[in-house]
């Protein structure tokens, strides 16, 4: 099974929902060989809620999985801003990830995040598996926390957008604290859009419908992670993108409206 641990649903989290936008995302993710995602949206993106019901609306329940027609598998998920600046990645059952956005509503706005050790703290009461997100990205200082704390989380995130960046200072300094914690590493796009799609996923040896599933083979090293050869070019044409998108938007543009048009030649 071909996963994307770490995939946004919305272009960008202070635009509004678009069910148009977000059905187009994942009939783009399975054209691109995704089998399945774990949706990572952000826990302070306008709508949160919204896009999960239209998401549980449109599917039906697999597991832990909300499986679409078109046969992709969507994981529910969040990703979450720590006081120490960095992101941590909590997936689990939908009915988990909602009631968590909820209980993390006080502290949405930058300046009243949740320090790492309290929001591992929260997370300890739900059945979610938590990880962190590019952990190495600026200015994230995730890694400087203490290791105890570090050992809380169950998974790294080997980003697709630092991959492009600097493939090898990624690798290097993900799997270096991967060993010191003693901690699998698993990829994610951390797209927005859908060029980005395929640019690093993760194999696993099974299919899946469940959590358990899922990381008993990660724990298992029963998978690899696979770097798309175009990795640089993707996330490149999708920053590009996005900022030209989200500029149409500002203009008073209707950017899904162009993404979507049929292209008559």
């Amino acid at each position: 099974m071909r996963i994307d641990f770490h995939t946004h649903g919305k272009l960008a989290k202070q635009l509004p929902f678009s069910t148009v936008y977000t059905d187009w995302l994942f009939a783009q993710a399975k054209s691109a060989g995704l089998d399945a995602i774990c949706l990572t949206e952000h826990f302070n993106t306008l709508q949160f809620d919204e896009l999960y019901r239209y998401i549980a609306s449109v599917s039906r329940r697999a597991g832990d999985c909300l499986e679409l027609e078109n046969g992709l598998r969507i994981f529910p998920g969040m990703e979450t801003d720590v006081a120490e600046c960095g992101h941590i990645l909590s997936v689990g059952p939908l009915e988990a990830i909602l009631e968590l956005n909820r209980r993390l509503a006080p502290y949405k706005a930058k300046g009243s995040f949740l320090p790492f050790a309290q929001l591992m703290d929260l997370f300890d009461q739900y059945p979610v598996t938590v990880g962190c997100g590019h952990p190495f990205r600026a200015p994230g200082h995730v890694p400087e926390q203490p290791v105890e704390q570090l050992k809380r989380l169950s998974f790294l995130d080997l980003n697709g957008k630092d991959i492009a960046l600097d493939r090898a200072r990624t690798e290097r300094l993900t799997y270096a604290l991967a060993e010191k914690l003693e901690l699998p590493v698993i990829s994610g796009s951390d797209t927005h859009q859908a060029v980005q799609y395929g640019c690093i996923s993760t194999v696993l040896e099974r299919d899946c419908t469940t959590f358990d599933e899922i990381f008993s083979q990660v724990r298992a090293g029963a998978y690899r992670i696979e770097v798309a050869q175009q990795a640089a070019f993707q996330v490149q044409t999708a920053s590009l993108l996005k900022r030209a998108l989200k500029e149409i938007h500002a203009l008073g543009g209707d950017y899904v409206s162009i993404l979507t048009a049929k292209t008559v030649v």
